[in-house]
């Protein structure tokens, strides 16, 4: 297929570090440049990005939209880009759930064809090469990874559904990102009471992420019975060091849910998660 003009609908960190990688496959790559902050415009002149004075320009010329932006704002931009009747190629890369994927396909379509994106990883800058997952129609989804070929974009296309590749992006996220909110609250309680230096020693002999490790979670349903009371017991002492104990309180809730799973050595990783279905 020829060289597509790409337009980067949201030049924030991620966005126009993204962009710039498409560039050497790419016609041109273009930002709108209206209603922009200073720092996106010196972003998007630090990348080398093309400016365009109106979103309509924009979405004329572009025969691909990349839309990463805040959560909150991706189906608002997709109105936006569906009132200006596109009709490329739509890469939906944002953090947001399956069923909004879905949305903003209905709300673009048929006029574009959307492409469901998802990325993992920093932005592509000193050394760092993010993951595009993506999912969707299998030209279109060709298309999207030609234009990051041999870039520091890595791309992989997990199947033909919007959706899947949101929902890879989100699976992942609310491990990694509650992770480190969890480690804030276990050194924020070691720290009150003087013992956080051993607490970080004794983390540092295994790093593993759990997540890589699911056959454990049987035998955590198995253990769950007494892991409740103890987060529970937990969440208490964050609460008497003036730290917010809800995080701690909603696992042990969880944990419940696996109360009559207690000590079963037989219990497979299927029948766990099914138990956590069932409230």
């Amino acid at each position: 297929m020829h060289q597509p003009t790409i337009g980067i609908l949201h030049p924030g960190s991620m966005g126009a570090a993204i962009a710039a990688c498409a560039a050497s496959n790419a016609a041109a790559v273009l930002w709108c440049a209206e209603g922009r902050s200073p720092a996106s415009t010196a972003r998007a002149e630090q990348f080398g990005l093309t400016a365009v004075p109106t979103l309509q320009e924009l979405l004329d010329r572009s025969d691909m939209a990349i839309s990463l932006c805040p959560p909150a704002a991706a189906e608002d931009l997709a109105r936006n880009v569906a009132a200006r009747r596109f009709n490329g190629v739509y890469v939906e890369a944002n953090a947001i759930n399956p069923e909004r994927s879905v949305r903003i396909a209905g709300l673009l379509g048929p006029a574009a064809t959307v492409v469901d994106g998802g990325v993992v990883g920093s932005p592509p800058v000193r050394g760092k090469t993010p993951t595009l997952y993506l999912s969707g129609p299998p030209a279109a989804t060709a298309w999207v990874e030609g234009a990051f070929a041999d870039t520091a974009v890595r791309t992989k296309v997990l199947g033909t559904e919007i959706g899947q590749a949101s929902a890879l992006k989100l699976a992942y996220a609310s491990f990694q990102k509650t992770s480190r909110v969890l480690v804030a609250l276990a050194i924020g309680v070691a720290r009150e009471h003087g013992v956080d230096q051993e607490l970080v020693e004794v983390a540092s002999r295994r790093t593993d992420s759990y997540l890589s490790e699911p056959e454990y979670i049987a035998k955590a349903a198995a253990r769950a019975w007494r892991w409740g009371p103890e987060l529970e017991e937990a969440a208490d002492m964050l609460t008497a060091a003036g730290l917010p104990p809800e995080m701690l309180r909603a696992a042990a809730s969880t944990l419940a849910r696996w109360d009559d799973a207690k000590d079963d050595g037989e219990l497979t990783l299927t029948d766990a998660l099914k138990r956590l279905t069932q409230p």
